[in-house]
């Protein structure tokens, strides 16, 4: 307990009564919690991805007297986000703190970051613009390209799914959802086999899981096509039931995309494997047996007949088999496409990291631009955190989560020293020892482009 729970002063030190010797002092504004935050800002400036944003955003302000660039408004929207701040609320104590103070840059180092007012101007009015909307839902694939510019895929992979985001209030486009059976909105996300988020949307709670997804899933095919990346040799997409539509089968197709989606049964299929779903005589093992199949099938709806992979299992104790159906234009053998196909598991993984670690769910306000606007800011957030992982950190650390990364890496406390022109940033040396900061730090300049103006000899 304190001596005096006020301390001596309104900002004097407290004193712990187990030692009469300590003292507890507040300096917000020299030390922070979120050092590792540092880390980050040097791989955003690495690949230049703030720069590249504000080159596409718009700033509506009209007066001269601004206290912050753009850079540095959209800077403590995504980097505040990366800390685990999920909206504005603690933007007037975060305006103080020296890490984010840095981050920020410009006028911020000295005089402090943007106030909880000022940054819901600038999420609330200035983002929801129609034109810096349409950049922001752009703006993860333009990221992601500045990673693979540097490092180039030979094979991509895309995963499609949907989540839902629970409201507790009457947001705009809040609608009860059967499936999740919750009042919810319902975002749509395209992921890639690097756990990158290549473009999402938010939609009303109540519309079919696949509703849209041409919005959202041809940019990105484009993106990957052979003229705008002839480095990549294979394409890949995957997806649930719900995205069984003969309008994307054909899409595919014509793009030269190898595919492996669920489909849902129904009678005719079932014909064709009523062989094998009969048990056969004697006891039953105690192992789980699985049969497969494959056998060509043509919908009404559908331009041609497509291959069908059946996946016929028997769990012991159990009367009935389990029955699945993937639609593919894969020749792989039945049990690869169903190997491949179930690697789509790993989406529902990357939206769990992107909820309890980066908090996407946090859409409370009224507005439903608002709330896209943020949603937004959370793939951004989300895919810097994601790039580091997958582009920057030492075996030792390579494999932790992004919740485990932000608790321990970016969660390094900091006390800030200045000496004249330098800015010292003492860090601790408890979850994130001094080696793996410097082997983070070279695998970022690893990145970085030749210097401005040197010639290749």
């Amino acid at each position: 307990m304190t001596r005096d729970a006020a301390g001596e002063a309104e900002s004097g030190p407290l004193w712990l009564e187990f030692d009469r010797s300590v003292k507890v002092e507040f300096r917000g504004s020299a030390i922070s919690s979120d050092g590792g935050l540092l880390l980050h800002r040097e791989l955003d400036d690495a690949l230049g991805l703030t720069d590249m944003a504000v080159g596409l955003l718009t700033d509506m302000r009209t007066g001269q007297n601004g206290r912050h660039h753009l850079a540095g408004f959209l800077r403590q929207s995504v980097f505040s986000r990366l800390a685990g701040y999920e909206d504005v609320n603690d933007a007037d104590r975060l305006c103080r703190d020296p890490v984010m103070r840095q981050i920020v840059g410009g006028r911020a180092v000295k005089t402090g970051a943007a106030s909880v007012s000022a940054m819901g101007r600038f999420e609330t009015e200035m983002l929801t613009q129609p034109e810096n909307l349409a950049a922001l839902i752009g703006l993860p694939g333009r990221w992601i390209d500045a990673v693979h510019d540097k490092r180039p895929p030979k094979v991509i992979t895309l995963d499609m799914d949907s989540s839902e985001s629970p409201v507790h209030g009457d947001q705009e486009g809040a609608m009860w959802n059967g499936h999740f059976q919750k009042k919810c909105l319902h975002p749509l996300f395209v992921f890639n086999q690097f756990g990158d988020l290549e473009r999402c949307s938010l939609r009303p709670g109540n519309v079919h899981s696949a509703d849209g997804w041409e919005d959202v899933l041809k940019p990105v095919l484009t993106r990957y096509s052979a003229f705008a990346r002839p480095s990549i040799k294979r394409r890949r997409f995957r997806g649930d039931a719900a995205f069984a539509n003969p309008a994307l089968f054909d899409l595919l197709e014509a793009e030269g995309w190898d595919y492996a989606i669920r489909l849902k049964g129904n009678s005719k299929l079932h014909e064709r494997i009523d062989h094998l779903t009969k048990r056969g005589p004697g006891r039953p093992p105690n192992h789980v047996v699985r049969l497969y199949t494959s056998f060509h099938y043509r919908a009404k709806s559908w331009s041609k007949a497509r291959r069908i992979v059946a996946k016929v299992e028997f769990h012991p104790g159990e009367l009935f088999p389990t029955v699945g159906f993937i639609v593919t234009n894969r020749s792989l053998p039945n049990e690869r496409v169903l190997a491949f196909y179930q690697g789509r598991g790993t989406a529902e993984q990357h939206i769990k990291e992107g909820k309890y670690a980066l908090k996407w769910t946090r859409l409370s306000c009224m507005k439903f631009s608002a709330n896209a606007v943020r949603l937004q800011l959370h793939a951004l957030a989300y895919n810097l955190a994601n790039f580091l992982r997958t582009a920057a950190t030492p075996e030792l650390i390579e494999r932790w989560s992004l919740t485990s990364l932000r608790e321990r890496l970016i969660k390094t406390g900091a006390r800030l020293v200045r000496h004249g022109r330098y800015a010292i940033f003492q860090m601790a040396e408890v979850a994130i020892p001094r080696d793996v900061f410097v082997a983070i730090l070279t695998m970022i300049n690893t990145l970085r482009g030749p210097p401005e103006g040197a010639t290749c000899v």
